[in-house]
């Protein structure tokens, strides 16, 4: 476990949530991954602000913590794919709630 979150831990639930899900295109990470496995260039492509730098390293934290699976096959050129775990894929109601809280704010904040 990461440290951030086994300290989350001590403090609350809310924490925990934050320091897992908390990150630069995290959750945007886990939208896409709802949809179904990609592999790490689309899903550059989904994130075209996520630079390659940033998006590695989120994909690291989210399979550190469990919540993405990371598979890679002995090919060349290696092939390397993104899954939710069974963790992960329980986030679908929190994601789903959140996209649609935030398509709101947008279509408020434009109005």
């Amino acid at each position: 476990m990461r440290l951030p979150v086994s300290r989350a831990i001590e403090v609350c639930p809310v924490e925990v949530a934050v320091s897992v899900l908390g990150g630069t295109w995290k959750l945007t990470i886990v939208k896409h991954l709802l949809e179904g496995t990609r592999r790490f260039n689309e899903l550059g492509r989904l994130i075209p602000l996520a630079n390659t730098k940033t998006l590695t390293r989120q994909l690291r934290e989210l399979e550190e913590d469990g919540i993405v699976r990371r598979t890679v096959y002995p090919e060349v050129p290696p092939r390397v794919e993104y899954a939710l775990t069974e963790t992960g894929a329980s986030l679908e109601p929190l994601v789903n709630a959140m996209d649609a809280w935030g398509a709101s704010f947008a279509k408020r904040y434009r109005e």
